[in-house]
């Protein structure tokens, strides 16, 4: 009887002391102008947000002056709100990395660290804890990228912060070929999973699918603490003769439900042109693909990384933060999509 009583208390302590998920949900701000909006302001007061994540600037190589440079850095016209700080994220373009050596990684890195600093200040905030940066590293730049990380670490300007990194599925799966960076954390990018240049009706943003193949038999023994970023975007892909044409910023959900310009195919996401378009750059017989996201969506893909992920305190990021497209999600969409972690 002793013996059952002290198996009791132990598989008590067992499951009372196993950690659990704490939940810290955000957003990513990827606009070149902050501004003060009173229905994007309301969401994070409503999710009690401790940060926020602002794209600063993206970083490519001019090939005039063969050097990186900052390409739409962001302007504040108005300051972030007080409460959440601010998580500076610089977008590397991967190739940088193939065209620079390791001297001109030394000056790149000290040129964001101090950009970054004088951004943050002009948001209005004394300063902040975490840099990320955001690369599609590769086999071939991966040891130039994480020797990057570990300058950037290094520079007296960001003495006692943490710098994060984006990761994305294929370097989670391919892990021998892609390597760790040198870094504190990761962000686990749940989207943009499938062939956005392929022609055909799959969604290139959220892929169930896609998932499944990257992280199920991979994503539990990553070696980095991992928070994690979904999508609420949505874009139209564009398609002529069969051949990817780009991303059509003109057309939106108005456009692509107007029958006089569009003809939606039987149980598919691909909509035929019907007459030109010159206001978007497109041509009668042309194929827009329309990706989108639903709440279902966000909710089957939560569940499935909370099966895998790691119990711990994580930041939960949505992209991103914008009055129209929070429009086709409610708080408490999202709020049972926070829940299910």
């Amino acid at each position: 009887m002793r013996k059952i009583s002290i198996l009791v208390i132990f598989i008590f302590l067992f499951f009372g002391c196993k950690q659990k998920t704490v939940v810290n949900p955000t957003f990513y701000y990827w606009k070149t102008d902050y501004q003060d909006k009173k229905v994007e302001t309301a969401y994070l007061n409503q999710f009690k947000s401790k940060s926020l994540y602002v794209r600063i600037m993206d970083v490519d190589f001019n090939p005039d002056l063969q050097l990186p440079v900052p390409v739409s850095p962001i302007k504040f016209s108005d300051p972030i709100p007080k409460e959440p700080d601010i998580i500076p994220v610089v977008f590397i373009v991967n190739q940088v990395f193939n065209k620079i050596d390791t001297l001109q990684t030394i000056v790149m890195a000290d040129r964001i660290a101090k950009f970054v600093a004088a951004k943050v200040k002009q948001a209005g905030k004394p300063g902040y804890r975490e840099l990320q940066i955001d690369c599609d590293w590769t086999k071939g730049t991966r040891n130039r990228y994480f020797k990057f990380l570990e300058q950037l670490k290094a520079n007296p300007l960001l003495k006692g912060k943490t710098i994060s990194v984006t990761l994305r599925l294929h370097q989670v799966k391919n892990i021998v070929s892609s390597g760790v960076p040198p870094v504190e954390k990761a962000i686990l990018m749940c989207y943009n999973m499938g062939n956005l240049r392929k022609y055909g009706d799959q969604n290139s943003i959220l892929d169930q699918h896609e998932m499944d193949l990257y992280l199920k038999d991979y994503l539990e023994q990553y070696p980095l603490p991992l928070d994690v970023a979904l999508p609420l975007f949505e874009w139209a892909v564009v398609f002529r003769n069969g051949k990817y044409a780009g991303i059509s910023k003109r057309i939106g959900k108005t456009q692509i439900g107007d029958k006089k310009l569009f003809k939606q195919r039987e149980n598919s996401i691909l909509y035929d042109l019907l007459t030109d378009y010159p206001a978007a750059g497109l041509k009668k017989g042309d194929v827009v693909r329309w990706e989108q996201v639903s709440a279902k969506d966000l909710l089957a893909t939560s569940k499935f990384l909370s099966r895998y992920l790691t119990p711990r305190d994580r930041n939960l990021v949505f992209y991103h933060l914008d009055t129209d497209l929070l429009k086709h999600f409610t708080n408490e969409n999202l709020q049972k999509v926070i829940a299910s972690f």
